[in-house]
């Protein structure tokens, strides 16, 4: 059985399609801006402490039963009949894997 390149070149996508696109860090002045856009504009909807308000808790033990794709698609296209805007004009798809990941690395209270 021969593989095609059309076939090999869909698999490939697939793979690298899966890879965390997240593997190389925002720059430093991008991480700061990001942790201030946690800290006031999502802190003003999920809590100053992230512990949750009008929207749910954002803290790592909160979170585990998330998949990242799930809170990616959260933060990029918000949800339709809650307070939760889209955050895709904003933010990159990177750098909310990176927010994302930033997320889950909170210690656990």
């Amino acid at each position: 059985m021969s593989i095609s390149w059309l076939h090999l070149t869909v698999l490939s996508l697939c793979f690298f399609s899966t890879a965390p696109a997240y593997a190389i860090d925002p720059p430093q002045d991008r991480q700061t801006e990001l942790r201030n856009m946690l800290k006031h504009d999502c802190g003003s909807c999920h809590g100053l402490t992230l512990k949750g308000g009008l929207g749910p808790s954002l803290l790592a033990k909160d979170l585990t039963n998330k998949t990242d794709e799930y809170l990616l698609d959260t933060i990029q296209n918000g949800r339709k009949g809650t307070a939760m805007p889209p955050w895709k004009p904003f933010i990159t798809e990177q750098e909310t894997r990176w927010f994302i990941q930033t997320l889950l690395k909170q210690p656990h209270d």
